[in-house]
């Protein structure tokens, strides 16, 4: 199982909070991610590069895509894990706007395909 420091180095990191934070809502996509974040590809994948090393999310490849969502049985083996993303992070002003940015993501008819020209948040 993951390392206690290998977990405590990845939740270090904003970026990786917010995408824990929407992780812990659905499983997103790397373009999913991008778009309701508002940054850049290569930085996006160079956290999920981490959070996947310390085994806090998993992945899975749909058709062209590949999703990430959090690894429950590491959340649970570190009860921490948990209590951090379920009552800090999400109050965290950072955590709110990417929530309300996946909420219109949400209610849009929206995809992969569609995001880039999509108007839910400016192009990067």
């Amino acid at each position: 199982m993951a390392e206690i420091i290998n977990i405590i180095k990845a939740l270090a990191q904003e970026n990786r909070l917010r995408i824990l934070n929407l992780l812990k809502q659905q499983k997103l996509c790397v373009c999913e991610l991008q778009n309701i974040m508002e940054e850049k590809q290569s930085n996006i994948s160079r956290h999920l590069n981490v959070l996947k090393k310390a085994e806090l999310i998993k992945s899975e490849k749909e058709s062209f895509w590949i999703y990430y969502y959090l690894n429950e049985e590491t959340i649970n083996e570190h009860p921490f894990v948990s209590i951090i993303l379920t009552y800090e992070i999400g109050e965290t002003d950072f955590c709110q706007s990417d929530n309300e940015r996946l909420k219109i993501y949400q209610e849009s008819d929206l995809d992969c395909n569609d995001l880039k020209d999509s108007g839910i948040s400016p192009d990067i």
